[in-house]
Order: structure tokens, then sequence, then C-alpha cells
């Protein structure tokens, strides 16, 4: 009876060791891969929502035409500014990162909101003087012309100096999104400590790693003031993927 019981001990230790190390490796080789985030990441920071609303406001204010946000967004899609962040793994669950928001893209697509606003802005401009009973052209080249004519440069030159700001400025997205640091991965939380400038300043994001994707949803817990989560969520792709 007692040498029964020492076999069925036995079996029940060694089932035990083996399901601990089975679970060890699957941590270590398995459960562990969504936490492993090293690479180079570029994501496209979508901010057509602001500049359509934004401009459809501004155009609202003009006296005698009428537009909606339908009208408006159907000229303004796509509007995306790059974000680069390259993450080195340097412990099971975290490293060192380098965050940039791409003054070039941003300045593409600032460019590409005006164009798209200067196009909305002359088809308002040329109903506003059908109205009024202008016979002349209404083209766009003739309406262009016209704004030149008055205003003593292109639409979009007009619109970028006496309209709205479609974008947030560069220097405050820079803010919210520029800086290095450590980070930390944990129960679908990407923890970055931002050291900048002397200071520290910590951002917590719920975070989805899927193959070559690393989507980053919302800020986790009280945002801090500097960070906007207007944003989110921002899909990251690493460079290079044939999946981009």
């Amino acid at each position: 009876m007692g040498k029964t019981i020492k076999n069925v001990i036995f079996i029940l230790l060694l089932l035990t060791l083996s399901i601990s190390t089975a679970l060890l490796v699957y941590l270590h080789f398995f459960a562990s891969d969504d936490r492993n985030l090293s690479g180079e990441w570029t994501a496209g920071l979508d901010i057509t929502e602001r500049a359509f609303v934004t401009a459809c406001s501004w155009l609202q204010d003009i006296e005698g035409v009428s537009v909606s946000l339908e009208d408006v967004e159907s000229y303004m899609q796509g509007l995306t500014i790059q974000v680069d962040m390259n993450l080195v793994q340097t412990g099971r669950s975290g490293g060192t990162f380098r965050c940039n928001v791409v003054p070039e893209s941003y300045d593409a697509c600032r460019q590409a909101a005006y164009e798209a606003f200067a196009a909305v802005f002359q088809e308002l401009l040329a109903e506003r003087l059908h109205m009024a009973g202008y016979a002349g052209s209404m083209d766009r080249d003739a309406v262009e012309a016209l704004v030149t004519e008055t205003f003593g440069m292109s639409t979009v030159s007009y619109l970028m100096s006496c309209g709205p700001e479609l974008l947030p400025s560069l220097e405050e997205l820079q803010a919210g999104y520029d800086g290095s640091g450590t980070y930390e991965a944990a129960e679908g939380v990407l923890i970055r400590q931002f050291e900048n400038g002397g200071g520290a300043v910590t951002k917590a994001e719920y975070y989805i790693r899927k193959d070559d994707r690393l989507i980053l949803t919302e800020e986790a817990g009280s945002a801090p003031s500097d960070f906007s989560s207007d944003y989110y969520p921002m899909v990251y792709s690493l460079n290079g993927s044939e999946n981009r």
C-alpha cells in the first residue's frame, strides 16, 4: 500500500514538473513573442477628420453659401503624417526607444490639405459669384485668376495665410510624439519613459502585436497633459514588411 502511494506521489510530481517545464518553454518561446517589439516601426498619423471639420467650420462662416461636412470630406481624404519609432529590446520585456514625427511628411501633408481646401473654396466661390450675377467664366483656372488678382496670391497661399490652421502645428505633434528613453511591455500595455530635456514623462498605451503590425489603441489610465489621444489607434508597420 505504501509503495503504491509513493508511486502515485512520484507520478504526480513528475506530471507537475513536466507541466511546469512545458509552461516555461511556452512562455519563453511563444508567450514572450508579443513583448518582443524590436524593430523600426512606421505609422501614419491620420489628421483627416480634424482637417475637414476645421475647414468646414471656417467655410460655413462665409455668408451666401452652404457647405456640409460631407462636401468637404469628399475632397479631403487620407491626410496622414509619418511617425517613426525604433524599439530595441535589451531585456525580457523592455528596452530603449526613439520616436519622431517626420518633418518632410508633415510639410507634404499640410500642402495636400490646403490644396484640397483650395478646391472646395474655389467651388464655393464660383457658386457665390454666380448667385451675385457674375457672368464671366466659372472654371477653376478662371476662379484661380480672380483670387490671384484680388488677393495678390494663389488660393492655396491665401488660405494658408488667412484661413484656419487645418493641422496641429509640427511643434505640437513633436511635443506629443518625439522623444527617446526606455520602455516596458507587459500585459498588453506599452509603457514608455520619455527622458528628454532633463525631465521624464511616462506614456502608457494599450498595444496589440500582430505579425508585422503594432497597434496602439489608446492611452492607459490618465493621459499626461503633454500628449493627445485624438489620433488613436496608431497602426505601426515594420519597415521592410511585405504587408506594409
